[in-house]
């Protein structure tokens, strides 16, 4: 039985629940006469169709041509005076009808034609469902049955169409599929793109000629996403069409990094939700909104926001409202005017246009439109539905849908044809023609190819339009680029910005953020318990980067580049040793060129009295050892100077340990002679003849070797090397030189020290012996000194940080060499130059 096979149809929603109740009542009433006759019998009056015309095969329509229906009483077994359908809007009625219109259209024109169905005539049987889902499942019931019923009394089983082209909404486009799927009659939309129709296991009958929802939702999301809008609110119709496209937007949203502010959905029949849609979109922060609706949810909402004045929001839109007419009131562009949306490409079909606006009055209505030149023409008027409609001259290229409902009616033919010229030996199924309908391919008039994708849908290409005014005051459409999902991806999606209008005419692009953009040298740290869209920005950290706008992360510079002051670029760090262009080298420069001409000047001195008693006296052969061996001191801190390399850090440690060796074995070597001259002047004393010139040559010899020894071994071992110094500063890199071995830097040292306080101890105790000019006293001085400063020096060195320990290092022997040549050689330069009437022997003697 036809009722029989219909109720076990799944019931998810109201609609769908009231589709199985409203079947299994005549289940029941189909029992209760099975006893007493096989016949099938139908409750109440049978459902006729608005048009309808007889034919070898029959196409069934269904369309929303009337969009208001009165609220039915409970039971089905009422009379059905309560089904009666009035329009709401005039231009929607319009639109709908001519929707019916195309489907005659182009059922004439095939059979007019001898392709591709030659002596086949199609009929046709149209149904005006109201926009209602109980009197869509009536006018389905009447597709399926046929008129037989209402003459018979009795039916043949048979479905009494091939094929329907309907329905204009998804949610009755569910109900139709349901409902004809177990009798495999396919149905084939041309505007219901509900994504949950692609599930051939739900729907395997449902067929369309435009793209599901699935490629226009996820459009959606990379068109906000192109223009940076990362803030945006969401509305959607409160049905199949509306809750699984904004499902999927959603989901495209979150892959794209946009955030949805708030997400609302009301119904045509919720009035009270509408405010509340409205409250929230007046309070938001999201100046984008997305707009999944249908075209009457969307024609409320926009009534509601009109009389609120609510504008300067940017609205992105569906194919279901963004081309519609019936959104064209006076205040509708104060609200939607820069709206961006993806309609349905426009497609001429050559004869149509002058069908729908000419012949339909004169063929159908027997009347032509007024003329105010001609009286003689019987203008159209009274006794049909339409009368008003008649005013309207609209421009049938608007019409976006039309074409889709032609290449429909095309696809049924075609299918025919092929299930006409079907033989056993091609192996396929006379009477399927379901099956057929999935291989169609073909091409239309206008050059257009029709073919169904393994979903059951058309190819996905979307027109993106932009609602502007013309000069003359008027709403245009104006496509300002194009999506099409069988592109490669980087070609899909086309726009002309440049042609868009925004917003209260403004030509600047509207910004909707949470938080504004991160500047590159900082990222984004979330807000707590909000979006992930809503964040502050965080400068990076010293070293780190981030060179791209809204950057997550900051990025750890190499080791050997730092962050710029912007921080959004590593650069190389500075190299920093100390080198001879600067100022403080300069200063050192000076003081160690002032110390060798010094030096060079009390050479000289001592060199032209040589001969004197007093030069004579302070062991002229040591002396000028010791000033050779002080210039030898001054001239090595120039090594510590310029850029660190591997012979320079060699160098430069082991020239000051012998330098200064040699100059502090001659000042021992010098000390040793006071005290040991006056121990032999006791009686019996022969002590000089142990401590003669050549002892004094071998001490000081003896002496400077075995630092040499220690400096052999230390660059034997473990040698000094130039080294990137990058812990102290994390700025810049601090060349200089490693010690390599410690224990070999601070046995030189050490060695040094030794023998200075040697120096000290014997100087010390030779400071109270008789004599006028006792060289003792200003040796001790002078190592007093030279032990102050390098006691000192220690704790600076290691306290020093990059070029002030070299600096240190260097001023420590500055000093300590001006301490030496001060002490020890200016009083008797004083002498010499100044005093010669005491640079005699008498007086050296103590003798005067």
């Amino acid at each position: 039985s036809v009722v029989w096979r219909a109720v076990k149809i799944k019931s998810q929603n109201m609609s769908h629940m009231l589709l199985g109740l409203f079947l299994a009542e005549l289940l029941l009433v189909h029992g209760a006469v099975e006893d007493e006759a096989p016949l099938c019998r139908i409750l109440r009056s049978p459902e006729y169709p608005l048009l309808a015309k007889e034919g070898d095969v029959t196409i069934g329509g269904a369309f929303s041509i009337h969009m208001k229906v009165t609220q039915p009483p409970l039971s089905f077994t009422e009379k059905p005076a309560y089904l009666k359908c009035s329009s709401v809007n005039l231009r929607m009625a319009l639109r709908q009808f001519r929707f019916a219109q195309t489907m005659i259209f182009a059922i004439e024109e095939i059979n007019k034609s001898d392709f591709p169905l030659p002596n086949v005539s199609i009929g046709y049987r149209i149904y005006d469902n109201c926009g209602s889902t109980l009197t869509s499942m009536r006018a389905v019931m009447g597709l399926m049955n046929g008129g037989e019923w209402a003459v018979t009394k009795s039916c043949s089983g048979q479905p009494a169409v091939h094929a329907i082209i309907g329905e204009t909404e998804s949610s009755l486009s569910i109900v139709l599929s349901r409902t004809t799927g177990p009798f495999e009659i396919p149905v084939i939309s041309h505007s219901a793109t509900c994504e949950c129709l692609s599930n051939k296991k739900e729907h395997p009958s449902f067929f369309r000629t435009i793209a599901s929802d699935l490629h226009q939702s996820r459009a959606l999301a990379q068109l906000v996403k192109h223009f940076g809008w990362t803030w945006v609110g969401a509305v959607n119709s409160d049905s199949d069409y509306g809750n699984n496209g904004m499902a999927i937007f959603l989901s495209a949203a979150q892959e794209e990094g946009v955030c949805v502010e708030y997400r609302e959905k009301f119904n045509r029949a919720e009035p009270e939700k509408v405010m509340r849609v409205v409250e929230v979109i007046q309070k938001s922060t999201a100046r984008v909104i997305i707009g999944f609706l249908a075209h009457v949810e969307m024609d409320s909402l926009l009534e509601q926001l009109s009389l609120h004045n609510i504008t300067g929001r940017q609205f992105i839109g569906v194919e279901a409202w963004i081309t519609a007419d019936s959104l064209l009131t006076p205040n509708s562009f104060s609200v939607l005017g820069g709206a961006l949306g993806f309609a349905v490409p426009k497609s001429n079909i050559s004869g149509l246009d002058t069908y729908l606006i000419k012949d339909f009055w004169e063929t159908d209505f027997k009347c032509k439109e007024k003329d105010k030149g001609s009286s003689s023409e019987r203008a159209c008027k009274v006794n049909h539905d339409l009368d008003e409609l008649k005013e309207y001259v609209d421009d049938v290229a608007k019409l976006t849908y039309t074409s889709n409902i032609y290449k429909a009616v095309y696809a049924v033919a075609h299918s025919l044809h092929s299930v006409l010229n079907c033989s056993d030996s091609l192996g396929c199924n006379k009477t399927k023609i379901m099956e057929s309908l999935k291989k169609v391919n073909f091409t239309i008039k206008n050059g257009e190819q029709v073919w169904f994708d393994s979903t059951g849908s058309a190819v996905a290409r979307y027109e993106v339009v932009n609602w502007q005014q013309d000069p003359n005051g008027l709403i245009e459409f104006k496509p300002v680029g194009y999506y099409d999902a069988f592109l490669p991806p980087g070609q899909r999606f086309v726009l002309r910005t440049e042609e868009i209008m925004w917003p209260g005419g403004n030509e600047e692009l509207p910004v909707s953020v949470c938080s504004e953009s991160c500047r590159p040298g900082t990222h984004k740290v979330l807000q707590k318990g909000k979006p992930v869209c809503c964040y502050d920005c965080i400068p990076c950290a010293e070293g780190e980067i981030s060179n791209t706008t809204d950057s997550t992360d900051c990025v750890k510079c190499p080791e050997e580049y730092w962050s710029n002051q912007n921080r959004d670029a590593c650069i190389v760090k500075n190299v920093e040793f100390l080198s001879f262009t600067e100022v403080m080298s300069k200063i050192l420069v000076f003081f160690t060129v002032f110390g060798v001409l010094l030096t060079l000047i009390v050479a000289t001195t001592f060199l032209m009295n040589k001969d004197t008693p007093l030069v004579k006296a302070n062991n002229s052969e040591l002396s000028f050892l010791l000033l050779f061996s002080l210039t030898l001191c001054f001239l090595c801190s120039l090594t510590f100077m310029g850029r660190p390399s591997q012979w320079s850090c060699m160098f430069r440690h082991t020239a000051f340990g012998i330098t200064f060796v040699l100059c502090i074995s001659c000042v021992l070597g010098k000390t040793i002679v006071v005290l040991m001259a006056f121990r032999a002047t006791l009686p019996g004393s022969n002590v000089m003849k142990w401590f003669g010139p050549v002892q004094q040559r071998l001490s000081v010899v003896a002496f400077t070797l075995i630092q040499v020894v220690i400096c052999i071994l230390w660059l034997t071992i473990n040698p000094p090397f130039p080294f990137k110094n990058m812990e102290h500063y994390k700025e810049k890199i601090i060349l200089e030189c490693a010690l390599g071995s410690p224990v070999g830097f601070w046995a030189v040292l050490g060695y040094i020290g030794l023998l200075a306080l040697l120096c000290f101890i014997f100087a010390f105790l030779a400071r109270k012996l008789p004599d006028n000019f006792n060289e003792a006293k200003f040796i001790t001085f002078s190592m007093l000194i030279f032990c102050a400063v390098w006691i000192t020096f220690i704790p600076a060195y290691v306290s020093s940080p990059g070029k002030f320990t070299v600096a240190v290092e260097i001023f420590a022997i500055l000093a300590s060499s001006y301490g030496l040549l001060f002490c020890i050689f200016v009083p008797k330069c004083f002498i010499i130059v100044l005093k010669p009437e005491l640079n005699t022997k008498k007086h050296m003697m103590g003798k005067t």
